[in-house]
């Protein structure tokens, strides 16, 4: 029963509601604006606009991206909507009891566990460390693991980079597509203005899709790895120490650092500005 709760703490999914409300608050406050200039939000609602610069994008990216990679950046939409919440807390809980079964009963006993772990990462390692696998070459194995899983997010990430590079250019070719269409038509002077100003409607949707969701998502994909990444270490050292024979105690003051490395980032960047602010003050 309490590997069971530790379990259902580890691990938690969410909707990002910072992603979603982004995008909501960035396009209420451009729309907003419109409206309070005295522009209407027709003027920038075109169809033709949207599929040249959403469809030139995509051809873009597959032309630039192998097929695997756009398949792998499509399952990324799920990290940049919602979020998976993960308990330093929990993990570090979890490798503990781990680690006291082992000292108290062997590491052979944890075999019985392994069904229950829901952890793929941790339960390769726990296999192979079950398994009599030396910590070396249990390290090198899961190193390359980390590498491999870091290369896969890159990926993700690298193609909402490269979409967002190429929207804008695609928003401005549709414009000039449109203004060719207005020239054909000179002869209607007062449509001429009207005509001009819905043709810069497809730059409006390259610039805005390329700034306020594609190269954002990739940030996040980014971010989201790097928690990740953060998480398999994590388990990484624990399972080492465990191989070790490490005392529990000592397991947890060791793997403590992760949950504290965040908050020791933030007391770093504070650092850094007040040592910054000082030489300033003292020249004034």
């Amino acid at each position: 029963m309490a590997d069971q709760e530790r379990k259902a703490k580890l691990r938690s999914s969410r909707p990002d509601f910072a992603s979603i409300g982004g995008v909501v608050v960035a396009i209420g406050c451009l729309l907003g604006g419109l409206i309070l200039d005295g522009g209407k939000v027709s003027d920038v609602t075109q169809v033709t606009a949207a599929i040249i610069v959403l469809g030139g994008t995509l051809g873009a990216v597959m032309v630039t991206s192998p097929m695997s990679s756009l398949l792998a950046a499509v399952g990324g939409l799920k990290k940049i909507l919602f979020e998976d919440v993960v308990s330093t807390e929990a993990a570090i809980d979890q490798i503990v009891a781990y680690a006291t079964k082992a000292r108290k009963s062997s590491l052979i006993s944890l075999e019985e566990d392994l069904e229950a772990v829901e952890d793929p990462f941790l339960k390769k390692m726990l296999t192979l460390a079950v398994d009599g696998t030396d910590l070396q070459e249990l390290r090198k194995m899961v190193e390359l693991d980390l590498t491999q899983a870091e290369r896969h997010g890159e990926v993700q990430a690298k193609v909402f980079e490269a979409a967002g590079g190429y929207a804008p250019t695609i928003g401005i070719i549709g414009a000039v597509m449109g203004l060719i269409q207005v020239m054909k038509h000179l002869e209607n002077i007062d449509e001429v203005g009207k005509g001009i100003a819905i043709a810069f409607v497809a730059t409006v949707y390259g610039v805005a899709i390329a700034n306020l969701f594609l190269l954002p998502a990739a940030g996040k994909l980014r971010a989201r790895e790097q928690k990740e990444m953060q998480l398999k270490e994590l388990f990484l050292e624990g399972v080492s120490a465990i191989l070790e024979g490490m005392n529990p105690k000592l397991i947890r003051t060791k793997l403590e650092a992760f949950a504290h490395e965040g908050a020791g980032k933030a007391k770093a960047g504070k650092a850094e500005k007040a040592g910054a602010a000082a030489p300033a003050e003292a020249r004034g």
